[in-house]
């Protein structure tokens, strides 16, 4: 396994180490998510491809990642990022609005955040899946987060009254179970739906455990 390289120090072309190392990363994230989330997919990606994607060297590569899982468990941790942003986000926008349009908001925000970019689906819920232990500890640790992100929204849903008090860290391990395998099997093709339909299907699901009744 090789090793990471020590980066160059100094200015060159007017830019800092920091700046020209960030350049890189975007570049090798960019062809990244190109050949792992619309390519060939990480397990058929060579470092070769990669460089050639990136329109930079091997030696380059090896200044920020030590393997191709290196870049990709960086992907997935970025990808994440995106849709708990793009959630986030819209939770001081609808914070006064009746549980049921949070809820659909927050639905809503997290498919165009996960799945707008297909490729960000497609390592997210596809490329991760069963590469290595360290990459399914990854996975776990995200997902926690995610679990626990909905366990705070219940939590606020109790608080004013708008759902009973209950367990609704098993609802949100629940839900995060069925969008992994929902999400995964949509951007394999063996679900056809639209991303709205999915967030419909979604939000359902969250509607049902609540006993909320959607509105129009």
């Amino acid at each position: 396994m090789a090793g990471r390289i020590a980066p160059a120090r100094g200015r060159y072309g007017g830019r800092d180490a920091a700046e020209r190392r960030a350049e890189r990363r975007e570049r090798f994230r960019e062809a990244g998510l190109d050949l792992f989330g619309a390519g060939p997919g990480y397990r058929a990606t060579r470092l070769g491809d990669l460089c050639g994607a990136a329109g930079l060297s091997t030696r380059q590569f090896y200044e920020e990642y030590r393997t191709l899982e290196d870049l990709l468990a960086d992907l997935h941790l970025y990808v994440n990022e995106v849709a708990e942003k793009a959630v986030l986000d819209v939770l001081p926008d609808v914070e006064r609005l009746p549980l049921p349009e949070r809820i659909t908001a927050n639905a809503h925000a997290y498919i165009r955040g996960a799945a707008g970019d297909v490729r960000h689906a497609r390592i997210a819920y596809v490329e991760v899946v069963g590469v290595s232990p360290r990459i399914d500890h990854q996975r776990l640790e995200r997902r926690a987060v995610w679990i626990e992100l909905l366990n705070r929204i219940a939590d606020d849903a109790v608080e004013r009254g708008e759902i009973p008090p209950g367990n609704y860290r098993i609802t949100a391990a629940a839900l995060i179970g069925a969008v992994n395998g929902l999400m995964h099997d949509w951007v394999v093709g063996w679900v056809d739906a639209t991303l709205e339909e999915i967030a419909g299907e979604l939000l359902q699901i969250v509607l049902g455990r609540y006993r909320i009744i959607a509105g129009p």
